[in-house]
């Protein structure tokens, strides 16, 4: 069974840093992609950030290139997201979802975890 467990979230002041992690468990790492994602209520769920395992492609989202960086630590089945210069808008829940993939970062996620909250305060 997939497991996801974020952690990391929390409150900081614009222009601050935090650092979120997704713990997997249940599945092949290798053969997966991790992909992060931001929701505020009332809105649409925003596809953050990705990588691949598999291809080893990595994607951003405009609103959030240069800011924050993916990465993985695969002896830990730990996937990160480093997220610096924070905006009042970076507001939210952050999830991390997994998909078996052995291409580039899926556009579908059928795997999530329970996510993990992010305030920034301006």
């Amino acid at each position: 069974e997939v497991q996801l467990v974020e952690s990391g979230g929390g409150l900081v002041q614009a222009g601050g840093s935090l650092r979120l992690s997704c713990a997997a468990s249940g599945f092949t790492f290798d053969d997966y992609a991790i992909g992060w994602f931001h929701h505020v209520p009332g809105k649409e769920r925003e596809g953050v950030s990705c990588i691949s395992h598999s291809s080893g492609n990595i994607f951003y989202a405009d609103s959030v290139k240069g800011r924050f960086t993916i990465s993985s630590d695969k002896a830990n089945n730990t996937v990160s997201l480093q997220m610096s210069s924070l905006k009042p808008e970076d507001t939210g829940l952050y999830y991390c979802a997994a998909e078996r993939t052995y291409t580039d970062c899926p556009r579908r996620f059928p795997s999530w975890g329970q996510g993990t909250q992010v305030t920034v305060s301006s």
